[in-house]
């Protein structure tokens, strides 16, 4: 592998999110199993690292709207892949879901995945907190899998490259097979890029593998992966061009032109990739009704944090309330309520927990009202923050909970679950009886029931001929909605369900 000069050129891999990550980003994980299966032998032979496919909201989405097991989904990849490792996206102690599960339920998770085919496993805490991620890691490791430490990158008055290194070594000392960066609001600038690579390198050995996962919503990133590579850089997430850019990813096929000459290659096939993208290419118009509004450059976000997905989000929530003049105002209060809350990474589910709370502030007043999950976030039941929250928030929200704030482990405070989760489940027509059942039970337990019942009648397409799609529909349409989370809101002593979508 000569690079054209003297030199031998240093090889880059590739992992395409385009079965997971990409489709998420720009069509809220709509797009239907029969419509990736046609890719997938061409995909396998293009010779990526690996291909991400699972996790994330994929779960989710899978028995929401495509009524499809996503545990068979898994293992239909599982087949139609045999020469390229299977990747997912893991929530550290939440999983795939929105709240903190008892240790046994996590190891069980993660040995089952593992048996129905997946072999790469990230696994991240949406606040950084290590104590989040050791039992998935540990789990990873004994099924003999590979074991993806993740650091969320983020910007703020504490958040260093010297304090994302020294996360770097926890997860060296917990046995990970590789470090991901991984940053989902494309807040990662070509310079940092390269100084935490490098950083990484320097203070936990060469032979550190390091894959870094990038967006390319503010326009810098194909930059910032370059610059990444030439610190060292080991992996970089891409995603096939006609399911890219936007809150997406940056195109495979330039981060391949863009390496030519550099003394940097890959072995992805560019010829295979393009087959991918033509495929891509005639199934995106059919979800056209779920497609992002944000397809152009936001460097905004540089201020606000806010990932795009988030966006439409927070603009559905403030027209469905005939406030949709007032998305400025609620822009401006995300970074405080963040600054407030000990600056956490935007990641699900802090971003929707913290977008949430803005959007309330700016309609009903500075925490005048307070989702439980806000409260939860103050009071450390999700984990601790790198920066000290604000005290006088931090006492607001002991009075709304009604409960003090802890700095445990949060799992720790957990009652083991698995028999009443077993319980729960079989008491559900459609239950099958696996763990798979009671692990996707655990997760969803408000839409699990109904899959169940109606799983028999197969998978759904929701994808359309485009020409029977009228134009854009209203932001409250279903279609915008991707994982919805359930609050509990509090005014004045009385507790109201609310349900919102989150990013």
């Amino acid at each position: 592998m000569y690079d054209g000069g003297d030199h031998m050129a240093r090889l880059v891999e590739v992992t395409d999110v385009i079965l997971r990550d990409a489709h998420q980003s720009l069509m809220a994980t709509r797009m239907a199993m029969e419509d990736m299966v046609p890719a997938c032998e061409v995909l396998d032979a293009a010779g990526y690292w690996s291909l991400e496919c699972w996790g994330g909201a994929t779960f989710d989405s899978c028995i929401r709207f495509l009524n499809e097991d996503p545990w068979e989904r898994l293992r239909t990849f599982k087949k139609l892949l045999p020469n390229t490792r299977t990747q997912m996206l893991l929530r550290g102690q939440n999983l795939l879901g929105y709240r903190h599960y008892e240790d046994s339920v996590v190891s069980r998770f993660v040995e089952k995945a593992a048996l129905n085919g997946m072999d790469v496993f990230r696994v991240f805490d949406a606040l950084n907190d290590p104590r989040n991620l050791e039992t998935a890691i540990k789990a990873v490791k004994k099924t003999g899998k590979h074991a993806q430490g993740t650091i969320c990158y983020t910007t703020s008055p504490v958040h260093t490259i010297g304090k994302f290194v020294e996360m770097a070594k926890k997860l060296v000392e917990m046995g990970v097979d590789s470090i991901c960066i991984k940053d989902m609001a494309a807040l990662l600038k070509p310079q940092p890029a390269y100084d935490l690579v490098k950083g990484i390198k320097d203070a936990c050995g060469q032979d550190v593998l390091i894959h870094v996962h990038v967006h390319s919503t503010t326009g810098v990133t194909l930059v910032s992966l370059m610059k990444a590579i030439e610190a060292g850089a080991d992996i970089v997430d891409t995603s096939v061009s006609s399911i890219a850019l936007g809150p997406g990813h940056n195109p495979t096929e330039s981060l391949i032109e863009m390496l030519e000459g550099t003394g940097f290659e890959t072995r992805v096939d560019l010829d295979k990739v393009y087959e991918a993208k033509k495929h891509f290419a005639k199934i995106r118009p059919r979800y056209a009704e779920f497609l992002t509004d944000f397809t152009g450059v936001e460097t905004e976000i540089f201020k606000s944090q806010i990932p795009g997905g988030m966006l439409s989000n927070m603009e559905s929530q403030l027209k469905q309330q005939g406030q949709g003049d007032r998305m400025q105002e609620v822009l401006e209060e995300v970074p405080r309520v963040r600054a407030d809350a000990g600056f956490p990474p935007l990641v699900t589910p802090s971003s929707q927990i913290v977008g949430t709370q803005a959007v309330f502030n700016v309609m009903m007043g500075k925490y005048k009202t307070m989702t439980g999950e806000f409260q939860d976030l103050m009071l450390g039941y999700y984990g601790k923050t790198d920066a000290d929250k604000n005290p006088e928030v931090v006492d607001k929200a002991k009075e709304f909970a009604k409960k003090e704030e802890i700095t445990c482990r949060p799992a720790d405070l957990l009652n083991p679950e698995w028999e009443v989760l077993q319980a729960d489940a079989a008491k559900l027509g459609g239950f099958n009886g696996s763990d798979e059942d009671v692990l996707t039970f655990a997760m969803f337990p408000q839409v699990a029931p109904k899959f169940f019942s109606e799983r028999e009648k197969g998978p759904l397409n929701l994808g359309k001929d485009p020409s029977a799609f009228k134009g854009p529909v209203d932001p409250s349409h279903p279609g915008f909605l991707a994982s919805p989370i359930d609050y509990d809101i509090t005014v004045d002593g009385k507790t109201t369900k609310v349900t919102v979508s989150p990013a």
